[in-house]
């Protein structure tokens, strides 16, 4: 069973009810919305599918909306697409006309004043190159220095910071329904610093918003500047490695990647990372380069590994998870778990929660139980033992629907909706019932139970039983 959580984004591909219960039976855990693309009528339509799945298989499928974010984007282009050839002049405009491959129009008036001279300017997804030549009242002149095709609505990225403002009026109104459908993440677009954090953080808070956590989208060169600090504020980052390499020496992306995974774990954070299965997108088999790529930022600690284009407009969405899932699986064969547990436990508080904690993984290691079970009000203890990264499942049993959902994100955890328990007995019941129905059990199996007890009582994690099945 996989540990490695599986974030599927939601599109064209995928939106069909039918489609998105296969996703979910066959191992997406979280369901992702790029709001850039995404309007919120579709939004709410597939959380309410999703729901509804979810009460019918009795699953917790988590949801993250990915802010638009202080996005430049390019206006219509005549016939959809221009190309534009190396060293030719092309202008661009900051009133809205149709492009073609002299010009194009952007959606932001103030992009004279945020360019200089040689000033680079990165159009779709780094695809085109154009420096600045010339800056007129109502254009600037470039000069093509990477041909290649540009799009309605793609992506412009310079190579210096513009005055756009973090949060737009989308954004808010994204926010806004955020808090209404109690949505667990935002994604952050195009952070650049601790403060932009810290501006959402504060919006959510207006907003009584006291449940959805802040994911920290790592895809420019500033945000690596500022990048403890963008960790301790946020719940987790997601790294999306094609935007920041428009940024970044591709060279460099590796050991950033590493690095990025690293300083999470130590955190107590979750790590994302977008993959690139491009080749999913018209076949179900991914390259050797791609599974690589996948199974070694899994033994290198990452949380969830983060599929885009390969399930909103691929041909085979539910193909694809399948695929994931059986990457992640054989990847975690070769993770080691002592490592991760050596270094969670040098760098974790010394309270009672995080002792047993401990202890509890240590003792797993030891004696391979089937799964470490744990009942939870908040889902702190279940957490804890999810940076630990033991090498069986961890089975969060928990009265709270919203806590149940949020954990779906964390390594590991198969968060199991239960009514209140009474007492212990109830508790390790319910537990060999989730065990009977989700494993194959032979003579002499075990498994660890562990939280807090008497259960809503007591605010630390306080027991750890080993039960023979």
């Amino acid at each position: 069973m996989k540990k490695t959580k599986i974030v599927a984004t939601i599109g064209p591909s995928s939106k069909e009810k039918v489609i998105l219960e296969d996703m979910i039976i066959n191992g997406m855990d979280v369901a992702r919305f790029n709001m850039k693309y995404a309007s919120l009528s579709f939004v709410s339509d597939i959380i309410y599918k999703i729901r509804d799945i979810d009460r019918k298989l009795k699953t917790n499928t988590a949801i993250i909306m990915d802010l638009e974010g202080p996005s430049i984007k390019t206006n219509k282009i005549l016939d959809d697409k221009a190309y534009f050839k190396k060293d030719t002049k092309i202008r661009i405009y900051m009133e809205e006309l149709l492009g073609d491959s002299t010009k194009f129009s952007i959606n932001y008036s103030k992009l004279n004043d945020d360019v200089k001279t040689n000033t680079i300017i990165y159009v779709n997804k780094g695809n085109v190159e154009l420096k600045v030549l010339e800056k007129k009242e109502e254009y600037i002149l470039c000069e093509v220095i990477k041909e290649g095709y540009i799009k309605n609505d793609s992506d412009i990225v310079l190579d210096r910071v513009v005055s756009l403002p973090f949060i737009s009026k989308k954004d808010r109104e994204c926010i806004e329904f955020a808090t209404k459908e109690k949505v667990d993440y935002i994604g952050l677009s195009l952070v650049r610093s601790a403060e932009n954090v810290l501006e959402i953080n504060d919006l959510l808070i207006e907003n009584n918003n006291d449940h959805t956590g802040i994911i920290s989208k790592i895809e420019t060169k500033e945000s690596l500047d500022d990048i403890d600090e963008i960790i301790r504020l946020s719940d987790g980052i997601m790294l999306d490695r094609e935007s920041l390499g428009i940024e970044i020496p591709a060279e460099r992306i590796p050991s950033i990647q590493k690095s990025l995974i690293n300083k999470c774990h130590l955190n107590s954070k979750v790590s994302l990372m977008i993959t690139e299965m491009e080749s999913e997108f018209d076949d179900i088999r991914p390259s050797k380069a791609e599974i690589s790529d996948i199974s070694r930022a899994i033994c290198d600690g990452v949380d969830s590994v983060v599929l885009t284009g390969e399930t909103t407009i691929g041909k085979y969405p539910v193909g694809t998870i399948n695929k994931m899932k059986k990457i992640a699986e054989a990847s975690e064969l070769d993770v080691n778990y002592s490592e991760f547990l050596d270094k969670a436990f040098r760098t974790e508080s010394q309270d009672i929660t995080g002792v047993i904690a401990y202890s509890v993984v240590e003792a797993s290691s030891k004696i391979k139980p089937i799964a470490i079970v744990i009942p939870t009000i908040n889902g702190y203890t279940a957490r804890k033992i999810s940076r630990y990264k033991p090498s069986c499942p961890i089975i969060a049993l928990t009265p709270n629907n919203l806590v149940a959902k949020s954990l779906g994100l964390y390594y590991g955890i198969i968060p199991v909706l239960i009514d209140e328990p009474k007492s212990l007995d109830t508790i390790i019941k319910k537990a060999r019932n989730e065990i009977e129905n989700r494993f194959i059990i032979k003579q002499g199996d075990t498994i660890i139970i562990t939280g807090g007890f008497p259960f809503k009582e007591v605010k630390h994690t306080n027991f750890m039983k080993i039960e023979e099945l």
